[in-house]
Parts: C-alpha cells; sequence; structure tokens
C-alpha cells in the first residue's frame, strides 16, 4: 500500500501546477459557478480517480517506459498516432508554462526577477530528471502532503472568517470570466486538459509497478487526493470570493491575509508544485523521444530542458491562453478512448467468466 500512496502523491504532484495550487484555474472552472460549483469539484473527483486508475493499471499491465504502447492500446493505431503526437507536444509545451511560471511567482513574491525564477526552475529540473524513475516518482511526490496541510490551514481559516451577511457569491460568481458555458462541462473539461498533460506521467508510474491492483490504487488515491484539494480551494475562494476574485493568484493572497509568515510557506510549496509538474512533463517528453535507459537520456534531458528555457520567454499569462485550452479539447478523446477500453475489457471479463 505503502508503494500506492506514493503513485497517489505523485500523480497529485505532476497535476498541481501553478495555476491549480494559485487558484486561479478553480476559480476559473469552479469557483466563477458559486455554490453550484462544489458540484463541479465531485464530479472532477470521480473523473480524477477513474482516470487515474485505468491509466496506471495499463501502464502496469504493458510495463511501459513512456506512454506510447498505453496511448496505442487505448486508441488504436491509426488515431493513437495523432493523439501520441499531441500528447508529446503538449508535454513540452506545459514544461515551458512552468518555467515562465516559476519565474512570475519569484518576480511577485520575492522580488526577483522573473528571469532568475525561471533559470533556478530550469536548472533544478534538468538536475532532478537526469535521476532514474523511482527517485524522479519520490521528488515529485515529495511537496504533496505539505500542500494539502497548508490548504486545509487556509480553508479553516477562510470559512472562519466568512462574513455569510455581506457575501453575494451568485453576483460575484456571475461576473467572473468562467473557463466553460455549463459548471458540469467546466469540470469535465478541466479534468480533460489535466489529463491531457498527465497522462504521460501516470503510464510511466503505472509502468514501475508491476502488480497492476498496486498500480490501480495509485491512480486512485492520487485522484480522490486531487478531488479533496480541488474541493477545499473551491470553499476557500467562495468564502472571500469578493475579495480575491481579480486576483492573479487567489490562494496566495488568503495566505498573505493571515500572515507573511503563511504566505512566504505557501510561495514556497506553490514553487514546490510547479517544480513537480516541470519534473513530470520534462521527464515524459524526454522518455517519449530516448530510452530513459540509453546514454543519451541525459544529453537529451539538458538538451530539451534548454529549449524549454528559452520558450519560456514568450510569458506566462501567453502560454497558459495558449496552450491550457487546447490541450482540454485533446483530453476529451483521451477520456473517451479510456471509458471504451475499460467498457471493452469488463465485456472481455465477463465473458471469459462465462466460458
Amino acid at each position: 500500500m505503502r508503494k500506492s500512496f506514493q503513485i497517489g502523491a505523485a500523480f497529485i504532484g505532476v497535476i498541481v501546477g501553478a495555476g491549480f495550487a494559485s487558484g486561479r484555474e478553480i476559480l476559473q472552472f469552479f469557483t466563477s459557478f458559486g455554490a453550484i460549483g462544489i458540484a463541479g469539484s465531485i464530479v472532477a473527483t470521480f473523473l480524477f480517480a477513474f482516470i487515474g486508475m485505468n491509466l496506471t493499471q495499463l501502464g502496469s499491465r504493458l510495463q511501459t517506459t513512456s506512454h506510447q504502447k498505453v496511448i496505442y492500446h487505448i486508441c488504436g493505431r491509426y488515431l493513437g498516432i495523432i493523439v501520441d503526437t499531441i500528447i508529446t507536444f503538449f508535454l513540452f509545451g506545459v514544461t515551458v508554462v512552468m518555467f515562465s511560471g516559476a519565474g512570475a511567482i519569484f518576480e511577485q513574491q520575492f522580488g526577483v526577477p522573473s528571469v532568475i525564477g525561471s533559470i533556478l526552475m530550469a536548472v533544478v529540473t534538468i538536475l532532478s530528471v537526469t535521476l532514474n524513475v523511482q527517485k524522479v516518482i519520490s521528488l515529485i511526490s515529495a511537496f504533496t502532503p505539505f500542500l494539502l496541510l497548508i490548504v486545509i490551514v487556509i480553508t479553516i481559516y477562510s470559512v472562519i472568517n466568512f462574513d455569510l451577511a455581506s457575501a453575494d457569491l451568485q453576483a460575484v460568481s456571475a461576473s467572473q470570466n468562467r473557463a466553460a458555458s455549463h459548471w458540469l462541462l467546466g469540470a469535465v473539461l478541466y479534468v480533460s486538459y489535466n489529463i491531457a498533460a498527465g497522462a504521460a506521467m501516470l503510464t510511466v508510474m503505472g509502468g514501475t509497478v508491476k502488480d497492476e491492483k498496486v498500480a490501480a490504487w495509485g491512480g486512485i488515491i492520487g485522484g480522490l487526493g486531487l478531488g479533496l484539494l480541488i474541493i477545499l480551494i473551491n470553499v476557500s475562494m467562495l468564502t472571500q470570493l469578493k475579495d480575491i476574485a481579480s486576483l492573479p493568484m487567489p490562494m496566495l493572497a488568503l495566505a498573505n491575509s493571515m500572515s507573511p509568515v503563511m504566505s512566504t510557506i505557501f510561495s514556497i510549496i506553490l514553487l514546490g508544485m510547479v517544480y513537480n509538474t516541470a519534473v513530470g512533463m520534462l521527464y515524459a517528453f524526454t522518455a517519449r523521444t530516448m530510452n530513459p535507459e540509453t546514454k543519451k537520456f541525459k544529453g537529451a534531458v539538458v538538451l530539451f530542458g534548454v529549449a524549454a528555457f528559452g520558450a519560456s520567454f514568450v510569458g506566462f499569462i501567453t502560454l497558459v491562453g495558449t496552450v491550457y485550452p487546447a490541450m482540454g479539447y485533446l483530453g476529451f478523446t483521451l477520456i473517451g478512448a479510456i471509458v471504451l477500453a475499460w467498457i471493452m475489457r469488463k465485456r472481455e471479463q465477463h465473458n471469459v467468466g462465462e466460458n
């Protein structure tokens, strides 16, 4: 079970980047719909758990070292080529976004020039990815418990300080820039674009375990953990929506309202989650293009890492607005293929049982 929890924590670490932990994504996809956004959070929780279970289980079954085998297995020969190519492109794109996001956090919170922050994140990420996959998974999972703890603290503080008399959640939420036209679509779209980015590393993590049940439980635990974080962040921001709705990093603002010390701690954890995602994406991208067991792998990591750093100068906001929305619609295709593969496997098991 210990291995399952490690995979689950790493799953959360890969998915939770700057946009998630800062609250900006949760605000757009859930909180902007008001109280009904909590229902969206619950839907997202079940979807993350179901898809995580399937991807880690398939990774274990196929003993894959990159996402290629799993994608071709669930999407087929022809659709697989398209999905594989797009996912590989997005892995690099998200790495670029994380380097840029790290620079933005350093500049906003610590007054350090963004280029210095991006360089530091790129160097630490490149060094980490040159380690073996087991050490990479351990590193990615390390920050997750701290994030969960501080989010719980912020949620409790926000709820205690919730002024129901002056709150007008419906009016404030209606004025927000929503990521979708309906709360249910927003929830599915959010899971979809996160899975498009996280699927590759999920299959790799599953491939490190020979026991399919252990791998599957890792996906379930990670999915439930992600859902819990979404619900907690959503509730935190709903209680203080009027004050934080227009801010670029609303959860950071809530931490700052508690104390400067809490704000600093949250900023460090936020950088840790950016690091997690950057490491997961760069590893999965390089593993798709180069066998991790070969000597050329480390050289490829350095080359791709430097290229991602160079591309990060496009700007954090521009990158998020370009890369992420397109990933959501790719994710719909991937989710559909996963559900179909799950149904087909259940049918095969049923037929075998009857015979």
